[in-house]
């Protein structure tokens, strides 16, 4: 059984820019700064973001603003930045969260504190296509 990968061209050039940030910034930035050269890069090549866009709240008594996504790319794939000594589960769980919140199919979590960066894939079982 053959499998398709969930946003193939897209995923390709954002890990493209992804590899571009850390090759231009190198391991020791933080994650700020590796937004602001990423979302040049996006801009650079025309394509539609939303940067640290406000989640809505998961429960009743959460307070507003208390979660933000680091990207949104072409409303279809969030991306996550992290700057830290290993991805932990967390933020995988994090990233999951975000992806149901926002009813969106794939994220891409990606630590440049790393020598080589290495995106994670993280696809949203809870999706659901309101678009058919």
């Amino acid at each position: 059984m053959r499998r398709e990968i969930v946003f193939s061209e897209l995923s390709f050039i954002i890990n493209g820019l992804l590899f571009d940030v850390h090759n231009e910034l190198g391991r020791f930035c933080n994650e700020k700064q590796y937004g602001d050269c990423f979302e040049k890069k996006l801009q650079e090549k025309s394509i539609k973001y939303e940067k640290e866009k406000i989640l809505p709240k998961s429960f009743e008594s959460e307070k507003a603003d208390r979660n933000r996504k680091d990207f949104l790319i072409d409303d279809k794939i969030i991306v996550e930045f992290k700057c830290k000594r290993v991805i932990e589960r967390v933020d995988y769980y994090q990233a999951k969260r975000y992806l149901i919140s926002l009813n969106k199919k794939l994220g891409i979590i990606v630590n440049f504190r790393e020598k080589y960066i290495r995106p994670h894939r993280i696809l949203n079982s809870q999706f659901v296509d309101t678009h058919n």
